[in-house]
């Protein structure tokens, strides 16, 4: 008798980025700047005297030190993981007993809805008021009609660029007996994260990512932010050496260099305000065909009747954006990347 996949994975499809050689990629959201050369020489030291045959350290001390360190917050709320999706895959198994449910918001980040899937856990979706804004009183109203023991979304929002205030979440935090996973991956961009009180609630747990502001999207390191209860259970759960030597050193080097973070972090708020001006221009000029989302992010958002005609014609000409129905997301390049950005949707919208 022949073996057959269970339901849950039978008709899933491999993930599928956008593949194809583009002279431009602006559909990731990763960062346009390079390491800082110091970073780089340093990290090239280390990995010579790197000792391979042996497992890397499976507490990642001085990594989540590091990270710590940047952020000014106690290292023993830290615990590093393989990017921020190994976290969230953790979270949801080793958290949410079979059966119970977790709240999510629509439009967010899609792997939320697949990582509860897999943990067999029901996902209640919850969608956004029409201008793409979380309800707060909606999602605590969510929580207690359906008895959900963990709510997750994006702040700011990957990917409406949209973000909730601080106070809102911790309306939010305060007002339901769940867990909230609150994914800050793009607060480096904003000033309204609560990486500082995370002691001040039993039910918090903060993802960061080194994937985007930080400029180390190709090492693959995510970090969660709780409490000592959570973050030991945390620790417990995880896989013993869950992040590898080469991406803890690069870790260690990039949050060693904050002046340097900082000064990137500002070019990239810098590119996104130069791209997220330009398309209000041609908002203007074309309301009824193109509207912008504010943004904290490092990213635009755009709604357009057209989207799927934009997107190929981008291509088409070696720009590579994210299509999402009726929404384009437009990640900030380099001054010429986005000026070329620019270029191509002004031809699209004019002809």
């Amino acid at each position: 008798m022949a073996y057959r996949l269970n339901r849950k994975i039978s008709d899933l499809e491999p993930y599928d980025p956008i593949s194809g050689n583009y002279r431009i990629r602006l559909d990731a959201n990763e960062s346009f700047l390079p390491l800082p050369e110091e970073v780089r020489q340093n990290l090239a030291q280390d990995i010579a005297s790197m000792p391979f045959n042996r497992y890397p350290d499976p507490c990642c001390t001085k990594l989540c030190k590091a990270f710590a360190g940047y952020y000014s917050i106690d290292p023993q709320l830290v615990t590093a993981g393989n990017g921020s999706d190994e976290l969230i895959s953790l979270i949801m198994t080793a958290f949410l007993m079979k059966g119970e449910k977790v709240i999510t918001v629509k439009p967010d980040f899609s792997m939320y809805q697949f990582y509860a899937s897999i943990s067999e856990a029901p996902c209640v979706v919850v969608d956004k008021e029409e201008d793409l804004s979380i309800s707060v009183d909606q999602l605590i109203a969510a929580c207690r009609n359906e008895n959900a023991k963990m709510i997750i979304f994006s702040n700011p929002c990957n990917p409406t660029s949209l973000g909730l205030a601080a106070d809102e979440v911790r309306r939010l935090i305060r007002c339901v007996n769940a867990l909230v996973v609150l994914d800050e991956a793009y607060m480096d961009f904003w000033d309204q994260s609560l990486l500082g009180e995370v002691e001040q609630y039993d039910n918090l747990i903060i993802l960061r990512t080194s994937s985007k502001a930080v400029g180390g999207a190709a090492i693959r390191l995510g970090f969660a932010v709780a409490n000592p209860v959570i973050t030991r259970a945390l620790r417990a759960v995880k896989s013993p050496y869950n992040v590898n030597s080469f991406t803890q050193q690069a870790g260690i080097q990039l949050f060693s260099h904050k002046e340097a973070l900082q000064k990137a972090c500002g070019e990239l708020i810098s590119a996104r305000e130069k791209l997220y001006q330009g398309i209000s221009e041609l908002e203007q000029k074309f309301p009824s065909r193109l509207h912008v989302y504010p943004t904290c992010t490092n990213f635009v958002f755009l709604r357009m009747d057209q989207a799927k005609e934009a997107f190929d014609f981008f291509l088409e000409q070696g720009v590579a954006i994210r299509f999402m129905g009726q929404y384009l997301r437009i990640t900030a390049g380099s001054p010429e990347e986005n000026q070329e950005a620019l270029r191509l949707l002004r031809e699209f919208m004019n002809r």
